[in-house]
């Protein structure tokens, strides 16, 4: 098959779409800052039938941890596939921008937008040389305007024009920013602090759409699970 690194892999998304993968055989570089919960979705991928699985613990804000991933990923023999799916909501219940902490808000950009593409630069190359793809997760609050999701909203934005940019940049790989939709996670959970999401589809149900992504031959560009049907373009490259 081929060679992934997936950020935030310990849970949620992350471990889902590793899990599809580790199924076919892929090889895995995974990170997340729980070294508990990383080490039981390692083992997880191990079982599920991973050919090699490096775990690495830690924050995609940290530099010296991108350059960890990077090395992890080169001794694997090489990268098909980014998934940036690593990122931070911010504080918790959603201010409105009027009281929106300034330095939450650094710290949001930090981690859903500085972060995505300091890891990007650290494996273009072995991008470039597979001909292989970024999938960058993004959201629906990036394009519409909804109360008190202005932070992480703005985050999310940048996060898609960095990915269309790169797309006109890198001829060679494939760049796809993708909406999952709204699913049921810790994260989820955190923008809605007391209520029931359990009516939210659990993450595994947007995989297929993200395989697509993966296993297919579409361009470059921003897409939505929900239209990425199997044998269709629905929705397209914007």
């Amino acid at each position: 098959m081929g060679a992934a690194l997936i950020t935030g892999a310990s849970r949620g998304l992350g471990r889902a779409l590793a899990l599809s993968l580790a199924g076919d055989g892929w090889s895995l570089v995974v990170d997340g800052r729980d070294p508990v919960a990383l080490t039981a979705a390692a083992e997880e991928l191990r079982s599920a039938g991973a050919v090699e699985v490096r775990a690495v613990p830690g924050d995609v804000a940290d530099p010296a941890h991108r350059r960890a991933l990077a090395r992890e990923v080169g001794e694997v023999g090489g990268l098909d596939v980014l998934v940036n799916n690593a990122g931070t909501l911010g504080p918790s219940p959603l201010p409105p921008l009027a009281a929106f902490p300034l330095d939450a808000l650094c710290e949001i950009l930090d981690v859903n937008v500085t972060a995505q593409l300091g890891l990007v630069q650290e494996t273009l190359p072995m991008l470039r040389r597979a001909r292989g793809r970024i999938l960058n997760i993004t959201s629906d609050a990036a394009a519409e305007a909804y109360e008190g999701w202005g932070g992480y909203g703005a985050s999310k934005a940048a996060l898609e024009q960095l990915s269309a940019v790169l797309g006109v940049e890198e001829p060679d790989v494939r760049v796809y920013a993708v909406d999952p939709g709204d699913m049921r996670t810790r994260m989820h959970q955190d923008a809605f602090p007391g209520e029931d999401i359990s009516d939210r589809p659990p993450p595994e149900t947007a995989v297929p759409g993200l395989r697509r992504l993966i296993d297919g031959n579409l361009p470059s560009g921003r897409y939505r699970v929900s239209e990425l049907e199997p044998e269709t373009v629905a929705g397209g490259a914007r």
